[in-house]
């Protein structure tokens, strides 16, 4: 059996890795609950809900890592109903939650945007240096071109395929998508920056009213691939590279979510 983890290791290099520092977020990164100090298996999830803690318990997990933590700006900061239910078994079982936002989505590797791509088969733009080109809020959005000839039907369908989630289309089925930009999650306020950059298309994860209208008086297509969909893919790296990093196993749990 590997030596187990300290709980101040694994933020360290979790920080360090990710680089939390560099962005303007809505919630903070890094540890958000201690747990005990010794960390011999780790769940990682999406969101840091009552069923993600009930499956860590259940496995026996000393923390849980999710892209979705808790303490988000402009919220109720009293500890009672659910958020006192959540608090509290996480304490219960002294599991400790590590949690990163803006911070896993951008990464370059492991991050949402980067392992979207990666398991839709679209390429990146590269700049000079070899790093993703990006655009918008935070450098969030990510430019680059789906297959060859791909049209937006052909891409929905592709979605739909790959991500278990059929997608909301705006725009026409039938349009050559020449210049992609995608960003995970809840994104779609990023449309602009993207066809300020030259996209045709532009991928997320949800839709609100307004990014109808913008697609349809551009003639852009935007597609809507699921929130949870488009960021299931980031975390689960993440946690295969803390496992590799050292030697703690990492288990993926997905409690889907059909926004």
């Amino acid at each position: 059996m590997n030596a187990p983890l300290s709980r101040q290791v694994l933020a360290d290099w979790l920080n360090d890795a990710l680089q939390p520092g560099r962005f303007r977020d809505y919630c903070p990164n890094g540890l958000q609950v201690q747990g005990r100090d010794e960390i011999r298996r780790i769940v990682t999830g999406v969101t840091a809900s009552q069923a993600l803690i009930e499956a860590a318990a259940d496995r026996g997990a000393d923390a849980i890592l999710v892209h979705h933590g808790w303490f988000w700006k402009n919220e109720d900061p009293c500890i009672r109903g659910l958020k006192h239910r959540r608090l509290s078994a996480l304490m219960a079982h002294g599991i400790n939650l590590y949690a990163y936002h803006l911070p896993l989505d951008a990464h370059p590797e492991w991050g949402n945007n980067a392992q979207l791509a990666r398991v839709m088969g679209w390429t990146p733009d590269l700049d000079a240096e070899g790093a993703p080109r990006r655009c918008g809020p935070e450098d969030l959005v990510w430019l680059g071109a789906p297959a060859h000839g791909s049209t937006v039907g052909a891409l929905a369908a592709d979605i739909a395929r790959r991500l278990g989630r059929e997608p909301l289309v705006i725009g026409d089925p039938g349009q050559t998508v020449r210049r992609l930009a995608w960003c995970t999650g809840a994104a779609q306020g990023m449309m602009d920056a993207a066809l300020a950059a030259g996209a045709d298309c532009y991928i997320s994860g949800e839709i609100s009213e307004p990014t109808v209208h913008l697609a349809r008086e551009t003639g852009a297509a935007y597609i809507s691939a699921g929130h949870h969909a488009t960021e299931r893919y980031g975390v689960r790296a993440l946690g295969e590279a803390v496992e590799a990093r050292f030697g703690v196993p990492c288990e993926f749990v997905d409690i889907d979510n059909p926004v």
